[in-house]
């Protein structure tokens, strides 16, 4: 008897990287975060007034915030994703809050390396992006906090 496997490729590859944040779940975590800073946007998809696009060259410019604000970032879940994670941790390490929208890849390198130097929320279920109810995303997803040098929370979603 053979067996067929069939592989979701969104699941396992790059094949789409512009993942817009659902409204929803920004908003919820926006009561928390009170973001001042969309470091990962475009001007269709911004989540906040203050935000820097790809083309900005948001990997080279500083995520600082404002005391008790944060930064969002749901970078573009492709190739380069971990320089967009390491980009969150080295810039939690001079100050900033960095709140990250990630697939949740537990069997990668830079969740290893780095997500697990921050506070991880899995998400349950499969998220609507694009704010498209019909239409889950082919992964599970999860929330990645890069907190200011100290602080801890324990808020769960």
């Amino acid at each position: 008897m053979r067996i067929s496997s069939t592989w979701n490729k969104g699941m396992m590859t790059s094949v789409r990287e512009d993942w817009r944040t659902p409204r929803s779940l920004f908003h919820f975590l926006d009561l928390e975060f009170h973001f001042a800073l969309d470091v990962c946007a475009s001007p269709q998809n911004f989540m906040v007034p203050a935000y820097y696009t790809v083309e900005d060259g948001s990997l080279d410019r500083s995520w600082g915030t404002i005391e008790g604000t944060a930064a969002w970032c749901n970078p573009p879940y492709g190739r380069k994703i971990g320089d967009w994670i390491y980009k969150a941790w080295a810039e939690s390490q001079r100050g900033a809050t960095v709140v990250m929208l990630l697939p949740a890849r537990t069997d990668t390198r830079w969740f290893h390396d780095y997500c697990l130097k921050g506070e991880i929320r899995f998400l349950q279920g499969r998220l609507c992006f694009d704010d498209l109810r019909r239409k889950r995303a082919p992964f599970p997803s999860m929330i990645v906090i890069f907190r200011r040098k100290g602080e801890i929370c324990r808020h769960q979603i």
